[in-house]
């Protein structure tokens, strides 16, 4: 029977602003979804930059090998490059293991390749430096089906001319932010149709399929495709076999 959790990031993403948490709260509910990972083999926590440095020292105090993982430039993906490698840095030496950025998808759809480029280049080998997974959610419900493929396959191209292959693993391309406003209930999250075409277009660099996966059905169906990773809200409730609610 297939382990689930072990491709999971359990995630928790909204400010206490969005929430109506206050700032103490919203660290409570990053040490119950931690707590949940540690307790149930998930394989990692995704959280708010602000959070991550709480968050590691209460995994290291259980000995626990759960990984932290936060987003960059998150959720618009339209800061600076500069701003994002800032974000990126601080999130480093906080004790982040992975690093889920938005990449510049306005300026992909401006073909404004240059900047998208730069970006994806400056800061993946930031993360390759320091020894951190990257990953770059390319916001599919904001794309066509021809501009996914076109995006991934971009972002697949630079890897392979900038990195080791050695590296490739730790790169991966990444369908959502589960924040993006769309319309008519169109899906803002991780489809079927979507995920695949990722797949056929990321050539070495791993898929994490984000939002949208509410049965543990979809997970396995999203795993058996070729998904490494699957982003959700609600973790706990596609490993003990219940629809899921939430991103």
């Amino acid at each position: 029977m297939m382990n689930i959790a072990e491709y999971l990031d359990s995630t928790y993403l909204k400010t206490p602003e969005q929430s109506g948490l206050s700032v103490v709260e919203t660290l409570q509910k990053d040490k119950k979804l931690t707590q949940e990972a540690i307790d149930n083999g998930i394989f990692a926590v995704m959280i708010r930059p602000d959070c991550v440095a709480e968050i590691k020292k209460y995994i290291k105090e259980r000995n626990s090998s759960v990984a932290v993982g936060t987003v960059i430039g998150f959720p618009e993906g339209t800061d600076s490059i500069e701003r994002k490698i800032e974000e990126a840095k601080k999130a480093i030496a906080d004790g982040a293991d992975e690093l889920d950025f938005v990449i510049n998808y306005k300026a992909y759809l401006q073909q404004d390749l240059n900047l998208v480029r730069d970006e994806f280049i400056k800061c993946t080998l930031l993360c390759i430096q320091n020894k951190k997974i990257a990953k770059w959610i390319i916001e599919i419900a904001a794309l066509t089906n021809q501009e996914i493929a076109d995006l991934t396959k971009k972002i697949s191209e630079w890897a392979e001319e900038n990195f080791d292959e050695k590296d490739l693993k730790n790169i991966f391309i990444k369908s959502s932010t589960g924040f993006y406003k769309t319309e008519n209930d169109k899906p803002n999250g991780a489809t079927f149709e979507g995920i695949k075409i990722m797949l056929d277009n990321a050539g070495k660099l791993p898929v994490k399929a984000a939002g949208g996966v509410r049965t543990p059905e979809d997970a396995e169906k999203m795993i058996n495709m070729g998904v490494k990773r699957i982003g959700t809200s609600s973790a706990i409730s596609l490993i003990q076999n219940k629809i899921s609610e939430g991103y």
